[in-house]
């Protein structure tokens, strides 16, 4: 999907906004994190890290981002990927002998990058190499990187260390499981 301007790559849901998330006192502050990069071109949480079991809502917050800098700033580049759609992007592009560079534009040239799922390049030497210089040539053009995991970069045995500590050089936040206040706000 492509919004005005911006440019969507992989999949991408327009009806998750942060007006239809259900706050609480279990996600507030991965929330309002969410916002304030939304909001903000300064990145001051660069990265930001989000973490939690599944069905917490980390998948709903980066859809909300995405909505809200597509809304706010038109012709921004976004892209949305699951950490696995990055993996197999790359495998693809190796397979089919086709040039890196390809690859690399799709997601280097991005404004805004969020990856979903990103636990799932730990243990994959290639896919971890790739992403280590995507994440870095983001970083130094001063571009936002989002990422959404179901455990901590500490917690994930089989990624880089150079990737842990950039991905705990910014801000982490959890989403925990909903207490009985926002289980009946939700219901």
């Amino acid at each position: 999907n492509v919004g005005e301007g911006g440019e969507i790559h992989m999949k991408y849901n327009p009806q998750y906004t942060f007006e239809n998330f259900i706050v609480g006192n279990t996600n507030k502050f991965a929330h309002a994190a969410c916002r304030a990069i939304a909001a903000d071109k300064d990145h001051f949480y660069n990265p930001l890290f989000i973490y939690g079991d599944s069905g917490l809502g980390k998948t709903h917050l980066l859809y909300a981002i995405t909505n809200e800098v597509i809304k706010r700033r038109k012709d921004s580049n976004v892209v949305y990927v699951r950490g696995e759609d990055f993996a197999n992007e790359l495998i693809k592009s190796l397979s089919k002998k086709l040039p890196m560079q390809y690859f690399r534009d799709r997601f280097r040239t991005a404004d805004v990058l969020l990856v979903d799922d990103i636990q799932f390049i730990a243990g994959k030497p290639s896919t971890q190499e790739e992403f280590f210089h995507t994440f870095n040539a983001l970083y130094e053009d001063k571009k936002q990187i989002i990422l959404a995991s179901d455990r901590p970069p500490k917690e994930m045995s089989t990624l880089e260390d150079r990737l842990r500590t950039r991905f705990e050089q910014g801000l982490i936040v959890d989403v925990q499981p909903p207490d009985y206040e926002l289980r009946l706000a939700i219901l």
